[in-house]
């Protein structure tokens, strides 16, 4: 367990050393009963920034995260028996952070979360060209994404931090210097908040979600494929070769992707379809069944736990990938635990993919004056 390798102590502090940049909302004061965890075996430098490990903490989970790409390291939660069980894959150290930043553990990922398909878009007759990172497209904003950056910290108490950072104009090709915060929020009902907020001054795109690998059973349990999943969603966004829309919706109705009614994710997994082909399995945008608004949309569960994971969110989207790109010869994680192939799944929220090139899909074009917002929440419960 991270916590484990902790070599000092708790910290009790009225304000963080890190300077604030600006931001989209009004920065808070920090709580003077705020703990920060000093990690000894994670802190580094990147960029020349500091890099560290924070902690968050109620009566059902202990969540550690890091400002390096704002991104989640450990999340524990409690199993059937009450036993701790860390559902999230990830690294001992920042420079594993870093020196594998492409697998985008629990980070933040964008500007554009997921793919934009020939790496450019066109807003207002401009033509935006982007980093190409998966072929000719551009994923989860390109190398320069905001995953591979130093985010600060601008509050942080028990329960809550907030974390920021500025994306300048033109950084990996997008308009528009984009000032965008994360926070993140543990309740006393199990559940995980993550709510996003961010400005720009010139108009650009924007989808920003996270990317954490779960698994139920515990980070480093070899498969994820006796969970047993349910999306509200009766469509899925069709893909072309190479994991761009074609902007068609695909009905899922008595299809390998028919999760309206729980069932494990490797039931049809290997079922002979031209889409789970495509992706090796699962790799696609569901289109929620749902209002606008704030609401459940998913649920997880671990039989072998107990463990289930509920996702209630703002967005449109959803986007589900199996773990057909992991590998057994993957660097190691956490104690040294092997992530093998299909051992965790991720469900992301978001807008769709490529929506900047589909004018039929909800748009991800953020204007000066407005704020873009979005929240989503993982809730644990054990069943």
């Amino acid at each position: 367990m991270m916590n484990k390798k902790i070599i000092a102590a708790w910290c009790v502090c009225a304000s963080l050393a890190y300077g604030c940049q600006s931001n989209p909302t009004q920065n808070k004061q920090s709580n003077p009963t705020a703990d920060t965890t000093v990690n000894l075996g994670f802190d580094s430098q990147i960029d020349g920034q500091e890099v560290r490990l924070f902690q968050l903490k109620n009566a059902k989970l202990t969540v550690s995260l890091t400002n390096y790409g704002a991104r989640l390291v450990s999340l524990e939660v409690p199993d059937k028996e009450g036993k701790s069980r860390d559902v999230i894959l990830g690294y001992d150290s920042a420079e594993e952070y870093k020196k594998n930043y492409n697998n985008y553990y629990g980070a933040i990922v964008g500007r554009y979360g997921n793919r934009i398909g020939k790496a450019s878009f066109k807003l207002n007759g401009e033509t935006f060209s982007l980093e190409k990172n998966d072929g000719d497209n551009s994923l989860h904003g390109g190398t320069n994404g905001v995953y591979n950056k130093v985010w600060k910290v601008v509050n942080n108490t028990a329960t809550s931090i907030t974390l920021a950072y500025t994306s300048p104009d033109g950084e990996a090709g997008y308009p528009g210097t984009v000032n965008m915060e994360v926070t993140y929020t543990l309740h006393d009902n199990g559940g995980l908040i993550i709510d996003y907020r961010a400005t720009t001054d010139k108009e650009t795109v924007l989808n920003l979600t996270n990317h954490a690998y779960f698994n139920l059973n515990g980070a480093g349990d070899p498969s994820i494929l006796d969970h047993e999943l349910q999306i509200a969603a009766k469509g899925i966004t069709e893909v072309d070769a190479t994991l761009i829309p074609t902007g068609k919706s695909l009905p899922v109705e008595g299809t390998a992707f028919d999760f309206t009614k729980a069932q494990a994710i490797g039931a049809h997994i290997n079922d002979e379809n031209a889409q789970l082909k495509i992706g090796k399995g699962y790799d696609h945008n569901f289109e929620l069944d749902k209002k606008a608004g704030f609401q459940e949309v998913a649920a997880v569960y671990a039989p072998k736990t107990g463990i289930e994971m509920k996702i209630y969110t703002t967005e449109p989207g959803l986007q589900f990938y199996s773990g057909n790109f992991m590998k057994d010869t993957d660097p190691k994680g956490k104690d040294g635990k092997a992530y093998p192939f299909r051992s965790a799944f991720c469900l992301e929220t978001q807008h769709f993919p490529d929506a900047p090139n589909h004018p039929g899909f909800a748009s991800t074009v953020l204007k000066p004056g407005d704020t873009y917002s979005s929240k989503t929440e993982y809730r644990f419960l054990v069943r």
